[in-house]
């Protein structure tokens, strides 16, 4: 038997104020909710005390945004699954945003420890005129620490309605999947990052968000490998692989940055947990 935790997310808005209603069991709650950029966008941030996830520990995370209301969810360190004797860990979250709310999901990195059985997944809802910006960003063992993932198995699943799904196994007894160049080729980073509403945008509109984050990818390959596309006209998307989660992170930030100024037409001041 493992921890079993659950935690509910009600955002609303009032009179242009957003606000943050929680609930929780077990070892998973709200550490404080923030309004850093004024009343119009709450800030959460998320702990889960026992600091990771071992065999037969299950974590769900249901969050709602209503009409107008704008909630950020973040964390002040990675999600780390650790190794299992048998049993896998999961981490679930599913979000449904009604008609005029924004969701920003950014979340620290996960850890994958060699030997997890883990299984990550996010899946969101979104009414006409909902909006969502997620990501998420995995590092595969602490190979810096002498630890690769030698051992284990990561599943990885992110989805938007019925439009857009990404979901993988990462093995690592799959050494053509981690080390091939079609693969990983090496690189034990890897992040995907979402921006999708309910309402498709035009292509004008599509074209436009696509070039203002084309202009901020690396040129070349190091450190990181990344590139972005709209598999859906409501979705866009970008891939990234890099050798450490650092360099990962920064360009997810500037990237937020980009979209929030092209999408929203809000800025984006840097998280304070972030500079720490």
């Amino acid at each position: 038997m493992g921890w079993q935790a659950r935690l509910e997310l009600h955002g609303s808005a009032v009179g242009g104020r957003s606000r943050l209603a929680f609930a929780h069991e077990g070892p998973l709650r709200v550490l404080q909710t923030l309004h850093p950029e004024g009343p119009a966008v709450v800030h959460a941030v998320l702990v889960h005390p026992p600091g990771g996830l071992v065999g037969g520990d299950e974590l769900a995370i249901d969050v709602q945004v209503g009409p107008g209301a704008h909630v950020l969810v973040t964390t002040p360190g990675a999600t780390r699954f650790y190794r299992s004797d048998g049993a896998p860990a999961t981490q679930t979250v599913r979000a449904r945003l009604s008609d005029g709310a924004r969701l920003e999901w950014l979340p620290a990195e996960t850890i994958a420890y060699p030997g997890c059985l883990a299984r990550n997944a996010f899946d969101a809802e979104l009414a006409p005129g909902a909006q969502l910006l997620a990501w998420e960003v995995c590092a595969l063992g602490l190979p810096q620490a002498g630890a690769p993932f030698a051992t284990g198995v990561l599943q990885q699943r992110m989805a938007v309605d019925d439009v857009w799904l990404d979901e993988g196994r990462l093995d690592a007894a799959d050494r053509w999947l981690l080390d091939g160049g079609p693969g990983l080729a090496g690189r034990r980073a890897l992040g995907t990052l979402v921006l999708a509403r309910g309402t498709p945008w035009t292509e004008a509109e599509r074209e436009r968000l696509l070039q203002a984050v084309r202009a901020e990818l690396p040129e070349s390959l190091a450190p990181v490998a990344a590139g972005a596309t709209c598999p859906h006209e409501r979705v866009l998307v970008v891939r990234a692989l890099a050798d450490m989660i650092e360099p990962l992170m920064a360009l997810w930030q500037r990237l937020r940055a980009v979209l929030r100024r092209q999408a929203w037409d809000l800025e984006a001041p840097p998280l304070r947990l972030w500079r720490v």
